[in-house]
């Protein structure tokens, strides 16, 4: 029997120099002090114009949390102080006596308290040390590290990317940011419970394994149960671990998103009155790295990985809700995702998390917490690292969701590539963790799923990472250098990372930037942290589209080049499944409002990314390529009929048909070769080519659009009131080259159902917009709510 206390009411911050002038302010727990000093009006909002600039104090300042509560002796014989999560070098003291001191937010602590609590009043304090001294008091203990940015990230256990991105802002936090209570018990309690689910043949195998924390040597039996099968193990007199195996004959099994259903078991452990629960999915999962393959089977089936990569969604995690997460894991559903990358400048995240994605059948692969840069080795990092590994992969071995454990993001890369070796003149750079330490720690504590050393990474540590012939890649000469036409010449194994920048929504912009918007405006090169962003954006639109001469243009054009990038990319890619078995594009999300790579922006808005993302992550597409048609099929049934293959002028005259047909066998490709009077035109830069086959369909043009003959558009618009908001119909009176509406510039909650299509004459789109309000019919169909490539000159 046991009782849980929350202690988050009545605490009050303070910086501890009175210099700062911060005393007596009310805080919230779970919290950190930046949202705490802005609920009190004390700063301006980190996200806004450049207020971060002015806020860099607060991560230098050290911080005291105190809050005073009752307590009233009760009959247990312990009482633990436990606290989920402090970030992070802090000092914990309760009624002046010093508890403890930790430095590692990514794990949680327990202390045993009850000899120090007293009858009436109590005081609790924890103090944060400012981050910066700690990291630089370890770096200059342990040597510089070589990475991309000058801040002191791998010296301290704490989210990397806190300290500033190419994509987010600098705000080095402290705080309470995980629950924080007194859980008082008696003779013995569950301090670990962690189910290994397998399948052997068709039945599932649970083999729960169980850790006991005692103040008594009594015997004490542990009981499991799931799915109507029971088991339990009787504690000898000072036994603290069991094992506990049930087998349940022929469940149902969990597939991932798009392969099958999602069911959950509950499994549910006891100890006397104690009682633990877990839902579990009965699957099995493994990774195929034959002759340099990287391919994820689940169920004994290869699954093709649509994937995003996934950063904190705000640098001030408390603010991130359940609801919050079912918002954005519902965007990347809705966009034929079926796998969230949890990359390693983050965190460890929320059981929230985890339960959406259990719940939704979206797969995550995990990097442990580090990125980017090389790691110390030496103590104390060695044992924090230790533990916080440990603690989160018992925590998350039952997850059916969680199909890979991966060492760490571009550090061996890193070391092999980016010129270390001579910097880090002998140091450790984290080699012990990604090929020692965390699969040994994978293999003893989750032996139920693949463990892999980083990303890049080929297969072997004397390899060259970033071979695409082998393992995961990630593409970054496009972007930096290349055109994204370069990913035409890539033939890689699996695609781990890759990604093309363009502006947030208009709406995020207006909120987020007070002065002018212009691509060159200083505020919006503040919410551009990539070096040499907004000229990469503008050489990066190549011949692919005109140069912008104002901002909407610049907006429009550079959003649309995103999304053809990363669609291009993708198209390619799948279109070289099996060989190729994946892709996860970089990114998903952003964790404040900023031109980046993300498909949905720092306030939740949808780009034209996201809505490429959603075409290409179909699960059936055409893919028109040099001389071919890519049939991809990612569904469980044939996909077969007659690919109807029509050469058009830019008027929309027929010049050439062919029909071919085709029969793509179920999570297979397959190519067709263009028949020579569809795919060769007469007038490159005046003549398209369209595919379909039932419905879908691509259109694909002979030229890029700079050298397109593109007529100028003519189109009949009306827009009506319906239901939840109002539908827009467009009808093209000529060819109509990438239409989209952005409603989000009359209502900034106004969202669209779709965009970028493009229309041959006579055609007609139908967009449904979401809104709340009234707004002008004729707005909604005039510049610049509604934009193409070729619109009438203003």
């Amino acid at each position: 029997m046991s009782s849980y206390r929350p202690l988050h009411d009545g605490w009050i911050l303070m910086a501890a120099s009175p210099d700062a002038g911060v005393a007596g302010v009310a805080a919230t727990v779970p919290g950190c002090v930046h949202t705490d000093l802005l609920a009190a009006g004390m700063i301006e909002d980190p996200y806004l114009d450049d207020n971060e600039t002015r806020l860099s104090w607060i991560g230098r300042t050290d911080w005291i949390y105190e809050t005073a509560f009752e307590w009233v002796p009760d009959d247990h014989e312990r009482t633990d102080l436990v606290c989920r999560g402090l970030d992070t070098a802090a000092t914990v003291t309760l009624n002046g006596v010093q508890i403890a001191e930790t430095a590692n937010q990514h794990r949680s602590y327990r202390f045993p308290v009850r000899h120090l609590l007293r009858e009436g009043t109590n005081t609790l304090t924890v103090r944060f040390g400012s981050a910066y001294a700690y990291t630089e008091a370890r770096r200059a203990a342990l040597g510089e590290r070589p990475g991309p940015y000058t801040e002191p990230y791998p010296f301290i256990r704490k989210m990397a990317c806190n300290f500033g991105w190419d994509w987010g802002p600098t705000v080095v936090t402290a705080g309470i940011w995980r629950p924080i209570g007194l859980e008082s018990w008696s003779g013995a309690r569950l301090a670990e419970v962690r189910p290994l689910v397998t399948m052997r043949g068709a039945d599932g195998h649970v083999e729960v394994r169980v850790r006991v924390e005692r103040v008594t040597e009594d015997p004490v039996t542990v009981t499991a149960e799931v799915a109507g099968v029971s088991a339990e193990a009787r504690l000898a007199p000072g036994g603290r671990e069991a094992v506990l195996e049930l087998t349940v004959p022929e469940p149902e099994r969990w597939w991932p998103r798009g392969y099958g259903a999602q069911p959950l078991h509950e499994l549910t452990v006891r100890l006397g009155e104690e009682s633990v629960t877990r839902r579990i999915g009965f699957r099995s999962v493994q990774l195929d790295t034959t002759d340099g393959a990287f391919t994820l089977h689940v169920n004994d089936v290869p699954v093709f990985v649509r994937g995003v990569n996934w950063i904190p969604d705000d640098c001030f995690p408390n603010r991130v809700t359940r609801e919050r997460l079912a918002g954005r894991f519902g965007q990347a559903a809705d966009a034929g995702v079926n796998l969230l990358r949890v990359w390693g400048g983050g965190l460890y995240e929320s059981e929230d998390f985890y339960d959406l994605a259990d719940e939704l059948g979206l797969l995550v692969w995990q990097d442990f917490p580090f990125a980017c840069a090389a790691y110390p080795e030496e103590e104390p990092l060695r044992s924090e690292v230790e533990a916080e590994a440990r603690e989160n992969v018992a925590r998350l071995a039952h997850r059916p969701s969680l199909v890979l454990w991966c060492g760490n993001n571009e550090n061996i890369e890193g070391r092999a590539d980016w010129g270390w070796q001579e910097e880090l003149a002998g140091r450790s750079w984290g080699a012990g963790y990604y090929y020692d330490l965390l699969p040994s720690i994978v293999a003893e504590l989750d032996p139920t799923r693949p463990y892999w050393p980083g990303s890049p990474y080929s297969g072997a540590p004397d390899l060259p990472p970033n071979d695409p012939a082998r393992g995961t890649i990630h593409i970054w000469d496009v972007w930096n250098r290349e055109d994204y036409s370069r990913y035409g010449a890539y033939t890689p194994r699996f695609v781990a990372e890759f990604g093309f920048q363009g502006p947030a929504a208009y709406a995020t912009m207006r909120r987020a930037i007070s002065g002018e918007l212009a691509a060159d405006a200083p505020l919006v090169l503040h919410h551009q942290k990539a070096i040499d962003g907004n000229g990469k954006l503008l050489r990066g639109l190549g011949e692919h589209l005109p140069q912008p001469e104002t901002f909407d243009d610049w907006h429009y054009l550079t959003q649309l080049n995103q999304a053809r990038a990363i669609e291009f990319g993708i198209g390619r890619f799948r279109s070289l499944a099996p060989h190729c078995a994946g892709t996860i594009v970089w990114q998903l999300n952003d964790c404040w409002p900023v031109t980046s790579w993300s498909a949905v922006d720092g306030d939740g808005r949808r780009k034209p990314l996201w809505y490429a993302l959603r075409r290409v992550y179909a699960d059936r597409l055409l893919v028109v390529g040099d001389g071919s048609v890519a049939v991809v099929n990612d569904g469980d049934e044939p996909w077969r009929g007659e690919l109807e293959l029509v050469r058009h002028s830019l008027a929309g005259e027929p010049l050439a048909k062919e029909v071919v047909a085709v029969e793509a066998a179920p999570r297979s490709v397959a190519a067709v070769a263009l028949p020579a009077a569809v795919g060769t035109p007469d007038d490159p830069g005046g003549e398209l080519l369209a595919a379909r086959l039932g419905e879908s369909r691509t259109v694909a043009f002979f030229a890029e659009d700079t050298r397109v003959a593109l007529p100028e558009a003519a189109y009949d618009a009306q827009a009506e009131p319906v239901e939840g908001g109002y539908r827009v119909t467009v009808t093209a009176r000529t060819l109509l080259r990438e239409l989209a509406l952005f409603p989000d510039r009359l209502d900034p909650a106004a969202s669209v159902d779709d965009m970028l299509v493009t229309l041959l004459p006579g055609e007609s789109a139908v967009f449904h917009v979401a809104t709340g309000r009234r707004l002008d019919p004729a707005a909604l169909t005039a510049f610049p709510v509604l934009r193409c490539v070729n619109e009438a000159r203003r």
